[in-house]
């Protein structure tokens, strides 16, 4: 047999996904907010970071899917927490709105 024959059938694919360092954000509270709030720690450090990742959306800074990553949600999770702190899911100009309204109103 010579080098290289029947390699084939016993080939091996190796991949290797290299993914960026990532960064932490250290935010110093009171243990009376999490009182006020009525949370755990996990749950208002997961809080936090979601209206952080919702805001960063809504200001046009991330698209949906990074913020929903930054968020660590789905990005349907994301779009629907949206609602919950004040921030629309879809922005849509005065033409926009027309456009695809016109039909309705005739």
């Amino acid at each position: 047999m010579n080098a290289g024959e029947g390699d084939s059938d016993h080939a091996c694919r190796v991949e290797i996904h290299l993914e960026a360092p990532m960064k932490t954000i250290a935010i110093k509270y009171h243990e009376s907010v999490l009182a006020a709030l009525n949370l755990s720690p996990q749950s208002f450090e997961n809080e936090a970071k979601t209206a952080l990742a919702v805001k960063l959306y809504e200001i046009g800074r991330l698209t949906s899917g990074q913020a929903a990553e930054l968020a660590g949600l789905s990005r349907v999770a994301l779009l629907l927490n949206c609602a919950r702190y004040g921030a629309e899911t879809v922005k849509w100009d005065q033409e926009e709105l027309e456009a695809e309204f016109s039909d309705a109103t005739r």
